[in-house]
């Protein structure tokens, strides 16, 4: 059996219901001759909640450009100091990625505008 990351035995007990994981726990349990009632129970909650306080760089990405293509155009040049050739591309290949590790307030304010100028935006 090939050996599974975190990440993905994360994705894996995602798809679980709180039943399966029960079951599952009281398997490792006997398993391994361990308790995990606080890990099974806090373990998931605080990971998600660290997760979220922890982000402190957001990728705006352009999704469409919308009808208002070159208000977009100009607005992604504004934002990236990019030439025109450059943020044209950017907008022809959506989605993509306008700001990359972007603060938050950035991150949203690049939204906004581009929002403003007719694109569709999402923060990641």
């Amino acid at each position: 059996m090939a050996k599974l990351t975190n990440d993905e035995l994360i994705e894996a007990f995602k798809e679980l219901t709180i039943i399966e994981l029960s079951e599952f726990v009281k398997q490792f349990e006997e398993t391994f001759e361990v308790t995990a009632a606080a890990v099974a129970v806090a373990g998931p909650a605080a990971g998600e909640a660290a997760e979220e306080v922890e982000k402190d760089s957001f990728d705006v990405i352009l999704e469409a450009a919308g009808d208002k293509k070159i208000a977009v155009i100009k607005e992604v040049r504004a934002l990236t100091s990019l030439g025109l050739k450059e943020a044209k591309d950017v907008v022809d290949s959506a989605p993509k990625a306008v700001l990359e590790g972007a603060t938050k307030e950035a991150a949203e304010k690049a939204k906004a505008s581009l929002e403003e100028a007719g694109a569709t935006v999402t923060l990641k």
